[in-house]
């Protein structure tokens, strides 16, 4: 194998299922699409859960919606871990909420067509996830790297990919692929997102997909519109095509029903390649340590 084909799912919260069970049907349907077009693994993006605030409690306060949402999650996940063994499908499932010790942290569930349970916590919040008056979350303090299929991988959820610390710590760790799950209310936030995984992918050379949910959640006190799109970046080099834009699919706000869902083939063999030394002008895990910053 040298490439590998994978898919993203840009979901609609205007879905607006009626249950949790509703939403795991749903999220079926795109898993078995995604199986039909030979993908091995699916992505879905930032608070997919946040759908469900269509059935959300009558009078719920916006500060509890993070914990409603985190039952939300403990329900779902049980009821669509089977689905990436039973249709041969690795999948992202988003992020929600999760109660731990140290408080609600906004969490990636990667679960593996090999029956693994792979999470990771959003790790830079923006300020509305911290305030005490909206959803005071908790950031994560740990970024795994981990193997999928054979690929290296690891996530970074939304403004974690704007950050640029964050990319040097994965630097050296030779990240094949890099998944973004995203929730962007404007096309400020999603050019933000989305250019920013641009700049990963040259500076990881490496492949970096990245998703973010679109349309309204019926019963949402917070995001009255989310806009985004789906697209696989790849490294600025000649065998790629120059762009660095491997496949993507224009952003929208979901409010006609648009769903973005876009297959794509990640080189990996050819991005090792390239790490390897082949780069036109790519140094390494270049880490700046010989460099002084002075201050006039």
């Amino acid at each position: 194998m040298t490439d590998y084909s994978i898919a993203l799912w840009s979901f609609n919260l205007g879905r607006a299922p009626g249950s949790v069970a509703a939403l795991a049907g749903q999220i079926e349907e795109g898993v078995k699409r995604a199986a039909d077009a030979g993908a091995r693994l699916l992505i879905l993006p930032e608070y997919l859960v946040e759908c469900c605030l269509a059935f959300k409690p009558e009078g719920l306060p916006p500060e509890e919606e993070m914990s409603f949402l985190a039952a939300v999650g403990t329900e779902l996940v049980p009821l669509i871990r089977h689905l990436p063994q039973k249709h041969g499908v690795s999948m992202l499932a988003g992020t929600m909420p999760v109660k731990t010790a140290r408080g609600i942290t906004n969490t990636a569930v990667l679960l593996t067509a090999d029956g693994r349970n792979i999470r990771q916590d959003k790790l830079s919040l923006t300020p509305f996830e911290q305030s005490a008056d909206t959803w005071h979350l908790t950031p994560g303090t740990a970024l795994r790297v981990f193997e999928l299929d054979g690929l290296k991988m690891a996530i970074l959820i939304c403004l974690d990919v704007e950050m640029p610390a964050l990319s040097s710590l994965l630097a050296g760790h030779g990240v094949d692929l890099l998944l973004v799950p995203s929730m962007t209310e404007k096309p400020s936030g999603y050019y933000r997102v989305f250019g920013c995984a641009r700049a990963r992918a040259v500076e990881l050379m490496c492949a970096v997909a990245v998703c973010g949910v679109v349309g309204t959640s019926r019963g949402t006190t917070q995001n009255d519109t989310n806009f985004s799109g789906a697209a696989l970046y790849l490294p600025c080099e000649e065998e790629f095509g120059h762009t660095g834009v491997a496949a993507d699919i224009s952003p929208t706000g979901g409010a006609g029903g648009e769903e973005p869902f876009l297959v794509a083939t990640v080189p990996f063999q050819q991005l090792r390649d390239l790490r390897s030394g082949a780069a036109e002008v790519w140094p390494g895990a270049w880490s700046a340590d010989h460099v002084l910053v002075s201050a006039d």
